[in-house]
């Protein structure tokens, strides 16, 4: 190739790249196919509210984009995570992330290969505003306080396997407040436990207030359940005002930040997530997306059928959690690895 020729190929090349640079957010999105991934299997929480916003989210960015859900079960998201961690991205691929994700990369786990802070995180359709993570026993049961716990009062606790949100608050409650119960762990899911605690062979479970209001809705209508504790909040959930939260009763400051750093899940708890090196403008592009969607009158209605409980934060509020949480004491996430490990 000759001089002239390569001036001319280097030429063209230029334009291109100064074209490419030069489309807006509208000219790259238009006529578009966004892949919204829910490394989780079809109808549960988190594939449910991915498919609430992405019926309604495209038409909030600019060139209007479809919107379609992929199903792809993997372990919590990981490697989801792991290539949001490590891809630069275009814009076309954002998916929900397991909750926990952050917390297990700040521990050090062996399997997370991504930085949380480095992430771009688009929004959470909740922030735990209008529920709480609680302990709630058999009404019939003799416990009737958490000071009782401390005296010993026999008591058996459900939980899932391993990883699992119960079994973790369970045992962090348990060594950061002095508390004396047993954790009957393996249970295969929710509705099992549930059913082990109507057959009285538990005592009692964590779970939302919301799952023991839509999934045990007589039972605790009734007033068959007693509440015990109140996690995941700073501040304790208006209908149960005499229910204590777990930070009020911790006695060192170690252990308000244990509790806290085992709680930092919930004030994220249905994440949305980009890769961490997509464009600047179509990334503010996706998170103003996000949050006009979460107003939209119509999303909201959908929700309300759904019984989905949308109390959204933005982008921006997720980094500041995780944020917050990597500032607690390493030797405090020495403790709480630990404990989970154990």
């Amino acid at each position: 190739m000759n001089a002239k020729a390569i001036g001319l190929f280097a030429l063209v090349a230029l334009a291109a790249t100064s074209g490419a640079q030069a489309q807006t957010v509208e000219q790259f999105y238009a006529g578009k196919t966004i892949n919204f991934i829910v490394p989780f299997s079809s109808g549960g929480y988190y594939d449910s509210g991915a498919r609430l916003f992405a019926r309604h989210m495209g038409q909030y960015i600019p060139g209007k984009p479809s919107i379609v859900v992929q199903n792809q079960p993997s372990a919590g998201g990981i490697g989801l995570a792991n290539r949001f961690g490590v891809s630069d991205g275009d814009g076309l691929t954002i998916g929900t992330l397991q909750r926990g994700l952050p917390q297990l990369a700040l521990t050090g786990d062996p399997t997370v290969r991504f930085d949380p802070l480095k992430i771009t995180w688009i929004g959470s359709m909740s922030a735990y505003a209008t529920d709480s993570y609680i302990l709630a026993i058999n009404a019939s049961h003799p416990v009737k306080r958490i000071e009782d716990l401390r005296e010993g009062v026999k008591l058996r606790i459900g939980s899932n396997r391993s990883g699992s949100t119960n079994l973790t608050i369970a045992i962090v409650a348990q060594h950061a407040l002095g508390l004396k119960y047993e954790i009957v762990r393996g249970y295969p899911g929710a509705a099992d436990i549930n059913l082990a605690q109507q057959r009285n062979e538990v005592d009692g479970q964590f779970a939302d207030v919301s799952f023991f209001a839509n999934n045990m809705r007589d039972i605790w209508e009734k007033g068959g359940l007693t509440p015990l504790l109140q996690t995941g909040r700073s501040t304790r959930l208006p209908s149960l005002p005499d229910v204590p939260l777990a930070r009020e009763l911790s006695k060192t400051p170690e252990m308000r930040a244990l509790l806290e750093f085992a709680e930092m899940p919930f004030e994220m708890a249905l994440p949305v997530a980009a890769p961490a090196n997509i464009p600047r403008d179509r990334a503010a592009a996706l998170k103003k997306a996000f949050e006009e969607a979460a107003r939209d009158p119509a999303l909201l209605a959908d929700a309300q059928k759904m019984n989905f409980v949308i109390d959204p934060i933005t982008g921006d509020e997720v980094l500041a959690v995780i944020q917050r949480a990597a500032k607690t004491p390493r030797h405090v996430i020495d403790l709480y690895k630990k404990l989970i490990e154990e």
